[in-house]
């Protein structure tokens, strides 16, 4: 049997068969055989998709075709531009230039949980591993009939917005830099194909998760060169929230240079700070959100990973973002109720933690543990006045 081996800096090395179009996606770290099966596809869970060992690579094991049922977090519009571009090897001068791409996230309903990246592109032909000849690349034609495939349900033709529930039937995926996805293998053979079906449209955006950057970056740089949080039992750290819509609190810019919509990914970046000497990434969307911020903000999106290494993929989180707003203050509120004293603020502020001390002069701090009542945008808690003075903050937490 004969076959090639490569590296793609943006998908999984994969090693193809040359007699035949069964693929098996050989991980260089894992050794995680990816086998390309017949029949009907399996329900299979993002949590078993997305686990991962302690080099973050995968460890999935599960077989092809597979199905996945989730709610799409983002249009097919707004992350890549999906134009089509057909660009040939030419001899070499076309490396790398994949013409147009498509991409969605897709997160997972509970129990189960994370999310998915569903990506393919116009040009695998120019791989310097994939065949030069053409077979391996679509035509503007074909490339556009291939994003209305995947953009649109096979049945009632129903185009996909974000919100919509749907189920995702994949014939090929691979890892790479940390994050699982289903994809085409790089091939334009129709059977790794994954299709999209429509089983609720305007189902709704799951809640994002608030979180602050304490969550998932440390302030220390570690023996690896970078400062992620990563666990991986997926129970804390940026795996938590892989492929998720989230809300980070309290950022604002260093950077504002990749606040653009320009069509180039790696154009679109920024860098936010917590002031707390973390920094994080931003993805700016294809679409206009505005100005960037000159003040502190909250920016909700869906949480990503991109560590650039098909064998370590402990590090490199980011936050694609589709909506930004002012941070709400942190700050308490405080009203007489008779016998009593009404403790209030933002309901946003998910990850801030109401504490009490009797005195500022070397104060004690503890949590305060009765649960807040949320009530128009607002979570209150009654303290009963039972002392001469008690003094109360906002404590931002993991």
């Amino acid at each position: 049997m004969n076959v090639t081996l490569a590296i793609y800096l943006g998908q999984a090395p994969v090693v193809r068969r040359a007699a035949c179009h069964t693929v098996v996606s050989t991980l260089i770290a894992g050794a995680v055989g990816l086998a390309l099966a017949a029949g009907a596809a399996r329900a299979e869970t993002v949590a078993n998709l997305e686990a991962v060992g302690s080099s973050g690579v995968s460890t999935w094991s599960g077989t092809f075709p597979f199905a996945v049922t989730g709610v799409l977090l983002t249009d097919p519009s707004e992350m890549l531009d999906s134009t089509p571009d057909y660009i040939p090897w030419n001899n070499g001068d076309g490396a790398y230039q994949l013409g147009g791409e498509w991409q969605v996230f897709v997160q997972a309903l509970s129990p189960d949980r994370g999310g998915i990246e569903c990506w393919m592109a116009q040009n695998y032909g120019n791989l310097p591993w994939e065949p030069h000849d053409g077979s391996d690349s679509y035509s503007n034609d074909a490339w556009t009939a291939e994003i209305h495939r995947v953009s649109c349900d096979p049945v009632t033709g129903y185009t996909f917005h974000k919100g919509d529930l749907v189920t995702v039937t994949a014939n090929g995926a691979l890892d790479y830099g940390g994050m699982f996805n289903i994809n085409e293998e790089h091939s334009t053979d129709p059977a790794y194909n994954f299709t999209i079906s429509l089983v609720t449209s305007n189902y709704g955006l799951p809640a994002p998760e608030v979180i602050s950057l304490s969550s998932v970056i440390g302030t220390n740089l570690g023996p690896t060169g970078h400062d992620d949080i990563f666990d991986p039992t997926r129970a804390t750290g940026g795996e938590h929230w892989q492929g998720m819509r989230v809300q980070i609190n309290a950022l604002t810019l260093v950077t504002t240079n990749g606040w653009t919509t320009n069509s180039d990914w790696t154009s679109r970046y920024c860098t936010a700070t917590d002031g707390e000497g973390r920094q994080f990434p931003l993805i700016h969307p294809l679409y206009d959100i505005g100005p960037p911020p000159t003040n502190t903000f909250d920016a909700t999106g869906v949480f990503l990973q991109e560590s650039g290494s098909a064998t370590d993929g402990t590090f490199g989180y980011e936050l694609f973002v589709q909506q930004i707003s002012p941070s709400d203050t942190a700050a308490v509120n405080i009203a007489r109720q008779g016998g009593a004293v009404a403790l209030s603020w933002p309901a946003s502020l998910g990850n801030w933690q109401l504490q009490s001390a009797d005195s500022l002069s070397a104060p004690n701090w503890t949590a305060v543990t009765n649960s807040p009542a949320i009530t128009n945008g607002q979570s209150t808690v009654v303290w009963p006045m039972t002392t001469p003075q008690k003094f109360f903050r906002l404590l931002q937490v993991q």
